[in-house]
């Protein structure tokens, strides 16, 4: 094994479940996680000689986040079903199924927004860092971020979603 192979295999083993955590929390399921942050992984061992010297987490979370974005916008374009009336959405009254409805909401919260929200409130990251990431302003992550709380205090019927959000995955 050469000294490339054994850095990237030591940077996957001590950071995969993080990353994991941000590819499933990007995207709501754990088939397709798993599935992006493979994609992820293989990118960035194609470019690790320039990646490995910088900080090498900051980029595989922008390749997870830039291909769940890109596979959100694919499945939407595939999968319009036109429905006459919203279906109901079901009564949740206990805080063990808090997360459940949390995850819904996120799920139904456009690409762009859910990974402002994942990498601002569970991976802790600034709004410079978040920005970043994602490749654009720190005014836009600001504006994402607004509109995600927004439509995830109107879901959860909740005061504070960020208080919700950030004791959620505790």
């Amino acid at each position: 094994m050469s000294g490339v192979e054994r850095d990237f295999s030591a940077f996957v083993a001590a950071r995969a479940t993080s990353l994991l955590r941000v590819a499933y929390l990007a995207c709501g399921d754990a088939a397709e996680a798993e599935d992006l942050l493979q994609t992820a992984l293989e990118r960035t061992y194609r470019s690790w000689d320039r990646v490995r010297h910088d900080s090498p987490e900051p980029y595989v979370r922008r390749v997870i986040v830039n291909a769940a974005i890109s596979r959100a916008r694919r499945r939407a374009i595939l999968s319009i079903i036109p429905m006459h009336s919203p279906p109901e959405r079901s009564a949740r009254a206990t805080d063990v199924d808090l997360r459940h409805v949390l995850m819904e909401a996120l799920r139904a919260l456009p690409p762009r927004q859910r990974a402002v929200i994942v990498l601002r409130y569970w991976e802790d990251l600034s709004e410079t860092q978040t920005a970043e990431v994602l490749g654009c302003s720190v005014g836009t992550v600001k504006s994402q971020a607004s509109k995600a709380m927004a439509k995830l205090r109107s879901a959860l019927g909740r005061e504070s979603a960020e208080g919700v959000i950030r004791n959620a995955h505790a």
